[in-house]
C-alpha cells in the first residue's frame, strides 16, 4: 500500500483544524477533535495520522478484502 502524501492541515485562532489534501478541503475539526488530532499528528507520521482522519486510509485495500473468508459468496 503506498504511502499517503498530500495532506496539509491549518490551525485557526477559534480552535478549528482545516484538512486538505491535494489542496482540495478534506474534513474540518472542532474543539475535542481538534485538541485530539493535534495531539496525535505532533507525535506520529503527520501524512498517516491525517489520511486516518479523512477517512483516506481505506484506499487501495479493496482488492486484499475482497478474497477474505468473510466476504467470499
Amino acid at each position: 500500500m503506498p504511502e499517503p502524501h498530500g495532506f496539509a492541515y491549518e490551525t485557526h485562532p477559534n480552535g478549528t483544524v482545516h484538512i486538505t489534501h491535494h489542496h482540495r478541503p478534506a474534513t474540518i475539526l472542532n474543539g475535542d477533535r481538534a485538541a485530539r488530532f493535534l495531539t496525535e499528528v505532533t507525535a506520529g507520521d503527520p501524512q498517516l495520522v491525517m489520511a486516518r482522519w479523512t477517512g483516506d486510509y481505506k484506499r487501495g485495500n479493496e482488492r486484499t478484502a475482497r478474497s477474505h473468508p468473510r466476504n467470499r459468496g
